[in-house]
């Protein structure tokens, strides 16, 4: 009986002594301190094999760090877009593209704001070709009016066309406006400004 009595105390010692060390270990595991880095398991984790970006590094054939992305390689959520810049694709792209986005005051608001921060400056306020740009001699040659008989034939496929590869002297703007934002512009153009 007294032997019983002894391995009950002991397992309850022993218990007792479990619970105390899991509090402890618990208790200094979750020990936050911003000035330490904390223990240190693997030294490849802390001092790190990889090379800086514009470092020279032996693995490559032309001894640079940054590669170029391999040929072909579409950046994620973009579309390749179809034509070029020469004049037959300006045409075929007038003739096959077709906005796809409604006809929505959202949407003319969403041009209008587009149109004064990537297109006023050369095109002008009334897209008159007299921006702040060419009438301050800034850009020597004269941006198109939108407001032509041209411009007013062309269809949004066309203006959406040219913003994206340019043309003429005007540069593109696929790589800077998103494709939505491109069929606002020319919603705008064509609703607004040539009324």
């Amino acid at each position: 009986m007294e032997r019983l009595k002894n391995n009950r105390t002991t397992r309850r010692a022993l218990r007792a002594m479990v619970a105390v060390c899991l509090t402890a270990l618990v208790g200094t595991s979750c020990d936050y301190n911003r000035k330490t880095t904390g223990w240190q398991y693997f030294d490849d984790m802390v001092k790190s094999p990889a090379y800086e970006s514009y470092t020279p590094n032996p693995n490559f054939p032309d001894g640079k760090t940054m590669q170029p992305p391999v040929e072909g390689t579409i950046p994620r959520g973009m579309v390749p877009y179809a034509f070029q810049k020469t004049e037959e694709d300006r045409l075929l792209a007038a003739q096959t593209l077709v906005n796809p986005l409604e006809n929505s005051a959202e949407n003319l608001e969403r041009g209008k704001k587009m149109y004064g921060i990537y297109c006023m400056q050369c095109h002008g306020r009334a897209g008159d070709g007299q921006g702040p740009l060419f009438t301050s001699k800034k850009y020597p040659f004269p941006p198109a009016s939108l407001l032509s008989d041209k411009m007013r034939n062309n269809p949004e496929g066309d203006i959406y066309h040219v913003i994206t590869v340019g043309f003429g002297v005007m540069p593109e703007h696929g790589s800077m406006i998103r494709p939505d934002d491109r069929w606002k512009i020319a919603r705008y153009i064509k609703n607004e400004l040539q009324k």
